[in-house]
């Protein structure tokens, strides 16, 4: 393969179920891009060396290539255990925290996750890529990063200073899949859009009334055995209902949140950024794949291409 520019890093994002690649140029622009479901889950039956490898040379990247990594695969049950950088943490520090990957055939460095301790015990991995690539800038800036498990994130003048967790997809599936509303929400439950009228009212009533979120959940299932709850708006008032829980207990544990730097892609970015505006604050948004991107190119900078930066 003949590439329109040289590359100069592989930008690597490991998950639980997913993995993608991409190679990156001197400006950490993409020159060529994988997608793969060897996630962490299955990638080390085959060994992660040989997985990276093989992606790596499907894709024509040159001997030698350094590799970038973020996420799953710095976990315990990973290639090799990254460990944490305890909070407050700054982004600048996270490359130099990062851990030599064992067996690599090139130079290969996997990220830290972080971890909060004390009263709120808080973890994340892979995330704190995205902080690192959103460009935040300087001052207090308050971060949602939503997903299986959302983020909420507070950083002041570059430094990590507390975050929480909230399992809303975690939650949304296994309500879905697993409790009683299944009934109600049939075998493949779809959220729909955001402009969705249940999905809205839902919003609302959660935001309202966080604390009512269990007695409205099952009044979803008590609506469709009486006829008040179409099936197509169940999932959308399910889906409602937890992120407005959601945002609700964001809004109670920052009080001073009028901004929020909204990090994702797609329908998931769409959905929060209109719960996010019901909810009365501002929304600045960052393409959640950009920010890793961005966050791994400027890691792989420090660690392997300081020396040909201007």
């Amino acid at each position: 393969m003949t590439f329109a520019a040289e590359p100069v890093l592989a930008a690597v994002d490991w998950g639980t179920s997913n993995l993608r690649v991409w190679l990156l140029d001197a400006a950490g622009e993409v020159i060529a891009e994988r997608k793969s479901g060897e996630g962490m889950s299955s990638a080390g039956a085959k060994g992660f060396a040989n997985v990276l490898e093989e992606h790596l040379a499907d894709m024509s990247a040159p001997e030698g290539l350094p590799a970038m990594v973020c996420g799953m695969a710095g976990a315990r049950q990973g290639w090799v255990e990254a460990g944490y950088l305890d909070v407050p943490a700054r982004i600048s520090d996270f490359a130099q925290a990062a851990t030599e990957a064992p067996g690599a055939r090139r130079p290969v460095r996997i990220l830290p996750g972080l971890a909060q301790r004390g009263a709120h015990p808080d973890v994340m991995r892979g995330e704190e890529t995205q902080i690192a690539g959103a460009e935040l800038g300087g001052g207090t800036r308050f971060v949602c990063m939503p997903g299986t498990h959302s983020k909420w994130v507070r950083v002041e003048d570059g430094v990590v200073t507390g975050f929480r967790t909230a399992m809303t997809g975690e939650l949304f599936h296994l309500i879905a899949t697993q409790s009683i509303l299944r009934h109600s929400l049939g075998e493949a439950p779809d959220a729909g859009a955001p402009s969705s009228p249940a999905f809205r009212e839902a919003l609302k009533t959660a935001l309202a009334h966080p604390e009512r979120l269990t007695s409205a959940l099952f009044a979803i299932r008590a609506g469709g055995l009486l006829g008040k709850v179409p099936a197509e708006d169940a999932a959308a008032t399910l889906s409602g209902l937890l992120i407005g829980a959601e945002i609700a207990g964001a809004v109670s544990a920052s009080p001073g949140m009028h901004l929020v730097t909204l990090v994702a892609s797609g329908a998931m970015a769409k959905r929060y950024a209109a719960a996010l505006a019901t909810a009365g604050l501002l929304v600045d948004l960052v393409d959640a794949d950009a920010a890793v991107r961005r966050g791994l190119f400027e890691a792989g900078s420090r660690l392997f291409l300081a020396g040909d930066r201007p």
